[in-house]
């Protein structure tokens, strides 16, 4: 039996890519300049993992034999969206970026839209989740007219209130706009965002939902699938691979939650060749989009606690990877995402060492490794590290 786990802490990059400033993120680094602001960070696993070797953390030394094989992700994907990070991972290049509206999106599309789903539109902007409910949230209440907007990502978010249009409808209308959005206007996500509370103090549920276009091939999943391995996936990772090669899905509603499943799953995990996926959002959702370094800084925290008690359910010759997907930091004045690079920690159970991976030259090299260890067919990018852990 072979057990794989990667652990996606989203938006946790470490530092500026070598095209940061083609992005307008030059400056950007999320982990080291969280760590600055907030007096520094206490993480003795990551440590302990290797994290300080890598880049240069306030609290987060570098040791003298890390117990994990560590280094960097340098991502090659047009963009900086979590969909086409996810697809790098496994072993898909965006070389096309997703459409953005920096300026709202188009008449036709709106128009074709409200036709569709049967609803008037408020906003259609681009801006903070969070802001827009209390700008528009009152008149979403009088009218039930949809609150639609956008960011610097390629997204086309729905928000409505729950007591308004029920979670089920909003996710009806997501679907029917997930299918009307094809070429030019091909957005990565349309993502649910209701919300609750009343005016003045609306705040936004858990209940969130992503409907992602569907990746093309070459992607790892459905390989490793065809070659007897089961695919478990936690958090918003099947929304991201459009369900592509997932065999067992679990929703998970926050970053306590993911991990508490997935410990989980890995200690029922018998008999079978097993790829867990984890995603961790709410570093992104709550602490990165919303500018909150210290909401980071405690979530870090947390979770670096949490992967103290789940290493040692780890058997021997297990791979855990830990990496991400972009960047976020929460320091500076945009509430987007960050081009930069992204840690690259792996361990095996049992391990007492691990060497420098270096800088690699794109996040493929994670799914090339993963079928490297499952014994299935590569990616058509990407090139595996498992020789040299």
């Amino acid at each position: 039996m072979s057990r794989a786990v990667m652990i996606i802490l989203d938006g946790v990059g470490v530092g500026n890519a070598p095209d940061a400033a083609d992005y307008g993120d030059s400056g950007s680094d999320t982990l080291g300049n969280t760590a600055r602001v907030v007096g520094g960070l206490s993480l003795p696993t990551l440590a302990r993992l290797g994290l300080g070797n890598i880049h240069t953390i306030s609290g987060v030394p570098a040791v003298h034999r890390p117990t994990a094989a560590h280094g960097r992700l340098r991502e090659r994907s047009a963009g900086k969206d979590s969909t086409a990070g996810h697809w790098e991972l496994l072993g898909v290049v965006t070389t096309t970026p997703f459409p953005t509206y920096p300026e709202g999106f188009p008449t036709e599309v709106m128009e074709a839209f409200s036709e569709a789903t049967g609803y008037g539109v408020l906003g259609n902007v681009a801006a903070s989740g969070t802001e827009i409910i209390q700008r528009l949230g009152d008149e979403h209440v009088a009218t039930a007219k949809l609150i639609v907007y956008t960011s610097a990502d390629s997204v086309f978010q729905i928000a409505a209130h729950e007591e308004i249009v029920p979670v089920d409808e909003l996710y009806r209308v997501c679907q029917v706009t997930r299918d009307l959005l094809a070429p030019p206007h091909q957005v990565s996500r349309v993502i649910a965002r209701p919300f609750l509370g009343n005016s003045g103090d609306y705040q936004r549920t858990t209940n969130r939902h992503d409907y992602s276009v569907a990746p093309p091939p070459g992607l790892v999943l459905p390989t490793l699938r065809e070659c007897g391995v089961e695919v478990v996936a936690i958090g918003k990772i099947y929304d991201l691979y459009a369900g592509q090669g997932i065999d067992v899905h679990h929703w998970s509603k926050s970053n306590a939650e993911g991990m508490a499943r997935l410990g989980r799953c890995v200690e029922e995990s018998v008999g079978l060749d097993r790829f867990f996926l984890l995603n961790l959002v709410d570093f992104d959702m709550l602490w990165g989009h919303r500018n909150d370094p210290q909401g980071m800084k405690e979530g870090l925290e947390i979770y670096d606690t949490w992967l103290a008690s789940f290493l040692p359910l780890l058997h021997e010759d297990d791979l855990l990877i830990i990496t991400a997907d972009h960047g976020n930091a929460p320091t500076t004045p945009s509430t987007d995402h960050s081009r930069e690079l992204v840690p690259l920690l792996v361990y095996q159970g049992g391990s007492v060492g691990g060497n420098d991976l270096g800088t690699r030259s794109s996040f493929a090299d994670v799914g090339a490794t993963v079928a490297a260890f499952f014994g299935a067919p590569p990616p058509p990018d990407g090139k595996s590290f498992l020789a040299e852990l």
